[in-house]
């Protein structure tokens, strides 16, 4: 019996190492990348913060840097680029290349993005879809109206990245952590003047 009690302490002892080891890996990397000029200034000189998208570029499975330059921290909130969230949908292995279908005129206008789980044949009854989203629908959340709207100026644009944004929230939300994109947060800002979008500061 205490001999099994050893055994048990040692194997405890040696996967605390292993973390151990681990998180001082993960610090070296980020004081690393903390000295850096080619990640963001809100990055530079910023151990913790290093550290953290370290940890999220593990999860998303995506390359350090990457991740650096496309996570917005705004008031204490991150929150993802539009294109990155295209990147990790298409990028996972889960999912063929997302793709987009655009239709509609005036306000009808809108897009809906789709692809096919991988392996499985590309028909129309195994497309995996976002919900469809519309000039109508960004008048109707108050996206549309506010000043500088870039749903005024590329409409084309925003409907796309909104329609990823919502497939990656409804079918891999494990990999966008539950983070919101900076174009939600844009629209946002129309509610709360005192968010600072990148950019602003």
């Amino acid at each position: 019996m205490s001999n099994e009690i050893e055994v048990q302490s040692n194997e405890i002892a040696v996967v605390k190492t292993v973390e151990e080891q681990k998180f001082e890996m993960i610090q070296r990397k980020a004081r690393m990348l903390s000295t850096s000029e080619l990640i963001p200034k809100q990055f530079q000189g910023k151990i913790a913060d290093c550290a953290i998208a370290l940890d999220m570029a593990e999860r998303t499975k995506s390359n350090p840097l990457a991740v650096l330059q496309n996570l917005h921290v705004i008031h204490g909130k991150p929150s993802w680029s539009s294109q990155f969230i295209i990147a990790v949908v298409n990028q996972c292995g889960r999912f063929e290349p997302l793709r987009f279908h655009i239709e509609g005129e005036g306000d009808d206008y809108g897009c809906v993005a789709y692809t096919y789980y991988a392996g499985d044949e590309k028909t129309k009854e195994n497309a995996i879809k976002s919900p469809r989203v519309s000039i109508a629908m960004a008048k109707a959340e108050g996206w549309y109206g506010k000043s500088g709207s870039k749903w005024k100026t590329m409409p084309e644009l925003m409907v796309q990245y909104r329609a990823a944004t919502l497939f990656g929230r409804l079918f891999c939300p494990d990999l966008l952590m539950g983070m919101q994109s900076v174009d939600e947060l844009a629209d946002i800002k129309k509610q709360n003047a005192n968010i600072i979008l990148p950019g602003e500061v």
